[in-house]
């Protein structure tokens, strides 16, 4: 059998273009000096025939061959930058010699002036130039914290001048710069500042200067590596700073997701760091605002810079001033507590407690120049001061869908803070998450009953089995972490369709779940089946608007942790008829003056969207925001129905499912009213398996 043909032979003949490209590769492949020599030959072979042309078509040039050579001669030396001198054979060399010299010369001072602006600019692309800027704001590191972050500081830096914003990250300067300016929109009066490097090499950190900025910002870093990254971000901002003199050290704020990494970031973030813990303060938050329906609201009001917020003052004439005037002393503003002149910060202390000249008072208004004493006593209705002990609350039935590492300190959180006689129900799946709920469950010493089912949530004959409309709360966890693997469906896009569920269910029944849903990413928070006002609990992004907050003024480190302390005084929506009259038209300060009788500051209200009663009431439109202070337009024009600080000499008339919203004593407190859609009494169903789900009964 013949073998096969030579490839010459076999096929087709390559197209010319093809040949063309290969030899000029090949002839460029071979070095620089024979890709002068065929440029030479190229030049030659254009300049030469073209100004022979030009001399023999010129009707006034020389007439002779010898004229006309040098001519062509002449020609082709002042095209070519060779002068084109005439004379003995040694002199028209050594022109060509010259000239060939200058034109060396002056190309290689061109490409080295073209090469080095080249540099000079793909490394300012890069970012790798120092900045030079003072009382600027540094982010290190990169992650979706930075979006809301950057845009809180837009907002704080709106009446700012000169603001900078300096952000190193690993990505390239111009992605940063794209991805921020895509997400955040115009940054108004803010500078925006990118450099391109690692944040744990010191040379690198030094770049951004943190040594001359206000603020020091490390963003937190997704994996399991995420807080070591953070720690050892701390320890190359420590090594930058700690050698510079002449300037005051700036704020550190950072976060890391497990609580026991904690003590090793505080250490390396030093005296004036900040390290904030993103597991136990997420769980504290949705505990807390499954409880109290609608704290998720007033955090989130409270954390951004868009309206009202908690400011420090002096304490000027007001000096000397007991607690409990200092709940009158501003009309449209609210006192929540002290800020001692040695830093510690009393929240709701003792009415008695007296403010010293050096103290501080701590206020939630709407800019720090806006808390002005009103100068004149307000009135107070004492006859609609509520005498009588508070209502005590009822046992409630609550129901936590799904499991990730937050779930054991929700449940922890919930089972200190739910009236007695509570009861909880556990569905998960998977036997690791399954394994984990277990073990909580048999944990001594809970009030709380738990009992733990197997089940997906996901699926709708299973969730409609467990008939979730018989419980009082419910809490909808995602399943993250490296457990997360095995499930088809996992984190938020496993709690959007369990809420769909949810939403069906509410839907045919005509009825709806009082449900806190915990998101990972702000933006699915609006793909959200969910009613107005609903309660959203985004870790992420509440740690960063709460990193924001303390970046732009150190004093709040203190009393943000005491506000989210799992002791002390926190932040309660308590029955309105608690404290006043319901029905009738009452003063604020008088609901403030109720409040101060029961040791509880009373900083604002939330009126329940529930239409007109038989009192008459105008209902309230769900909307996006949170009104505060004088701006809200009237008692019922809130979104939401929840005003913060309004003023003190406004009326309002509350109802029976009304809530006060009060700074005191927990965690055991009484839980706000429900909704009206939720108020009608259900069904107490037995913790028992349902179709579709397996119980686990704690041993």
């Amino acid at each position: 059998m013949p073998g096969p043909k030579p490839a010459a032979r076999a096929g087709r003949r390559a197209p010319t273009w093809a040949r063309t490209r290969y030899w000029f590769d090949t002839m460029v492949a071979r070095g620089t000096a024979v890709l002068i020599g065929w440029l030479v030959l190229m030049c030659l072979a254009i300049v030469v025939p073209a100004s022979a042309a030009l001399v023999w078509a010129d009707d006034h040039g020389p007439t002779t061959l010898s004229g006309r050579a040098l001519a062509v001669w002449v020609s082709v030396g002042q095209t070519l930058k060779l002068g084109g001198a005439v004379g003995s054979p040694l002199y028209v060399f050594l022109s060509v010699v010259l000239a060939l010299v200058a034109l060396l010369f002056v190309s290689t001072l061109v490409s080295l002036i073209t090469t080095g602006l080249n540099d000079k600019v793909l490394a300012l692309r890069r970012g790798r130039s120092t900045v030079l800027e003072s009382g600027h704001t540094v982010l290190l590191g990169w992650s979706d914290q930075v979006f809301p972050i950057v845009s809180e500081l837009v907002t704080a830096n709106a009446n700012r001048r000169r603001a900078a914003l300096a952000v190193l990250g690993p990505k390239d300067k111009a992605e940063m710069e794209d991805e921020i300016a895509a997400a955040v929109g115009r940054l108004g009066r803010t500078r925006l500042i990118c450099r391109s490097g690692t944040t744990t090499d010191p040379a690198v950190v030094s770049l951004v200067a943190p040594g001359t900025a206000r603020a020091v910002l490390v963003l937190t870093h997704d994996g399991e590596e995420g807080d070591a990254h953070v720690v050892k971000t701390l320890l190359a901002l420590e090594a930058v700073v700690r050698g510079l003199a002449g300037h005051a050290r700036p704020g550190v704020v950072a976060a890391v997701r497990d609580g026991r990494h904690k003590r090793a970031a505080d250490l390396a973030a030093g005296p004036h760091g900040h390290v904030l813990n993103i597991e136990d303060i997420t769980a504290r938050l949705i505990a807390r605002t499954s409880c109290e329906p609608g704290l998720s609201l007033v955090y989130r009001a409270l954390l951004d810079f868009d309206g009202d917020e908690i400011y420090t003052v002096p304490a000027g004439a007001l000096a000397g001033s007991t607690f409990g005037d200092l709940l009158f002393a501003y009309a449209d503003s609210s006192v929540i507590g002290l800020l001692r002149a040695d830093g510690r910060v009393e929240l709701n202390p003792p009415w008695t407690s007296v403010l010293g000249a050096q103290d501080r008072i701590v206020v939630i208004t709407e800019d720090d120049d806006t808390a002005v004493p009103v100068g004149v006593p307000l009135p107070v209705d004492h006859a609609a001061v509520v005498t009588a002990p508070p209502s005590r609350p009822a046992p409630e039935r609550f129901l936590l869908l799904g499991w990730n590492p937050r779930a054991p300190r929700i449940i922890e959180q919930l089972d200190a803070g739910v009236p007695d006689g509570s009861v909880l129900l556990v569905m998960a799946e998977g036997e690791d998450h399954l394994r984990d709920a277990e073990r909580c469950a048999r944990l001594p010493g809970r009030r709380m009953p738990v009992t733990v089912l197997e089940g997906d949530v996901t699926d709708p004959d299973v969730l409609a089995g467990l008939d979730p409309l018989g419980f009082d709360r419910a809490v909808v966890l995602g399943y993250d972490g490296p457990q997360a693997g095995g499930l088809p469906l996992a984190g938020d896009d496993r709690t959007l369709v369990t809420l769909l569920h949810l939403r069906a269910l509410e839907q045919a029944a005509g009825r709806e779940l009082a449900v806190v849903t915990e998101m990972a990413d702000d933006r699915n928070r609006l793909l959200a089946p969910a009613r107005e006002g609903a309660d959203f609990i985004v870790g992420s992004r509440l740690i960063s608007l709460l990193m924001t907050q303390i970046a732009e003024d150190g004093d709040l480190g203190a009393v943000f942790d005491c506000l989210l302390a799992s002791t002390g005084d926190t932040l309660h929506l308590r029955p309105a008829a608690d404290y006043v009259v319901t029905g009738r038209p009452v003063g604020y300060a008088t609901v403030v003056e109720a409040g101060r009788r029961r040791g509880h500051c009373v900083i604002g209200y939330r009126l329940q969207p529930d239409g007109p009663d038989p009192d008459g009431r105008d209902g309230v439109e769900g909307g996006e925001g949170v009104e505060c202070g004088e701006g809200a337009g009237g008692p019922r024009g809130a979104a939401h129905g929840l005003r913060i600080y309004p003023d003190k000499r406004e009326a309002v008339r509350f109802g029976p499912q009304d809530a006060v919203l009060v700074l005191a004593p927990g965690p055991a407190s009484p839980a706000a009213p429900a909704p009206a859609a939720a108020a009608a009494p259900s069904p107490r169903l037995p913790l028992a398996p349902q179709s579709g789900a397996g119980a686990r009964e704690p041993a």
